[in-house]
């Protein structure tokens, strides 16, 4: 008996993630179905996409080009906002490929609905992972990381006993600046960050890459998704990414998960779950060819990001998501040349020391997105404080 597809939305089809979960679906010929496509403002692409997949639901941020996109889709689509999309009864599984704060609702909905989430959105868990996996948890929705380290980190689980877990050891790339003094980071442009020396990502994880913020989110979100203390994840640095992450044991054993830098296999991991399959159309790792792993520890006073966001984690309440927004603003803000690549944990630095947060037990959904409606309005003033400084 031949098994029913997984009917599948996917929320930012024409980001990265999204264009490579698409790739995805097509290697696995008829195993995943895509029912509905949100995208932003790429609509060229959208529409090829909608063309492509003839999905029921349909989402752009454009609504003048509604029925532009309803057309591509043909015409039984029906227009659907990212939390109606990700809720709805036809969608097995929501895949949140957003970048930022606007996975967050559509995440808490898909949960509610008791569906399963595979989450490559890192915001999400970092501004409210305590609510979030609570939700999951009361409603029995299911949360699958799409991140290619949690995806190492919850293969290496499978099969055993969350007790036994005494470590978390997360790798990092070192990012597009890796090899750059730290005295010509000043002066660095948004083109030089984008150049990653080993995944294609992007622009908003590219940046958070090059300062190592990413990291920071992926220890707050493994804190969360696995139920981890902070002070028991560690980062190292990894040139190759071929080892995406390892699990320390109480008995000292450790497991790692290796692979090729390419995104689409745990993107199909997610979404085949608990099946291994044949399709995604990665290359197989060929070790004697990479000859030589090479791995070192992290010099937090060269990425200042990452030790914000884990001193952000370890404090826990609303201080991760004065951290996500803060930095979404920053990294925004450098991308468009209006701050320096240093401006971003100057400004991320200065939201958290002018934050006053509640106790955690405190930090509702209501004052977490008070928190980060906060934090995008103070590190907008302090960029536009030192723009004017400088001329």
């Amino acid at each position: 008996m031949t098994a029913q597809p997984v009917r599948i939305a996917v929320l930012g089809s024409t980001g990265s993630i999204g264009r490579q979960t698409l790739d995805v679906v097509r290697a696995l010929a008829g195993r995943v179905r895509v029912v509905g496509l949100a995208g932003g403002s790429n609509i060229t692409l959208l529409e090829d996409q909608a063309r492509e997949f003839q999905p029921s639901l349909v989402w752009c941020q454009d609504g003048k080009r509604h029925m532009d996109l309803k057309a591509a889709a043909g015409r039984s689509a029906r227009w659907a906002n990212m939390e109606e999309m990700a809720a709805h009864e036809g969608v097995d599984l929501a895949v949140v490929a957003t970048t930022g704060a606007a996975g967050l609702a559509p995440t808490l909905a898909a949960l509610r609905a008791g569906k399963a989430v595979a989450l490559a959105n890192k915001e999400v868990l970092v501004m409210a992972g305590q609510i979030v996996t609570a939700t999951a948890a009361r409603h029995r929705g299911e949360l699958r990381p799409v991140d290619s380290e949690h995806s190492a980190i919850w293969q290496c689980l499978w099969g055993e006993d969350p007790a036994s877990v005494a470590k978390i050891i997360l790798t990092a790339s070192g990012g597009a600046f890796r090899d750059k003094p730290a005295r010509d980071l000043e002066r660095v442009t948004p083109r030089e960050a984008l150049r990653h020396p080993t995944w294609d990502m992007g622009r908003k994880v590219t940046i958070d890459s090059a300062t190592l913020m990413n990291k920071g989110f992926e220890a707050i979100e493994a804190r969360w998704l696995f139920d981890v203390p902070m002070d028991r994840i560690d980062v190292v640095l990894h040139r190759e990414s071929i080892v995406h992450s390892l699990v320390e044991f109480t008995d000292g054993s450790v497991k790692a998960q290796l692979g090729e830098p390419d995104m689409r296999l745990p993107i199909q991991c997610a979404l085949v779950y608990p099946e291994r399959v044949a399709g995604a159309g990665v290359p197989r790792l060929n070790l004697a060819r990479h000859r030589a792993l090479h791995f070192e520890a992290v010099d937090l006073a060269r990425y200042p990001c990452l030790r914000l966001a884990l001193e952000a984690g370890a404090r826990g309440s609303t201080y991760p998501a004065v951290l996500a927004a803060a930095d979404e603003v920053a990294v925004e803000q450098f991308a468009l040349g209006h701050a320096t690549f240093t401006d971003i944990p100057r400004v991320v630095d200065a939201a958290l020391s002018a934050h006053t947060a509640p106790a955690p037990s405190n930090a509702t959904l209501e004052a977490v997105l008070e928190a980060d409606a906060w934090a995008r309005e103070f590190a907008l003033s302090r960029l536009a404080k030192k723009t004017s400084a400088r001329r």
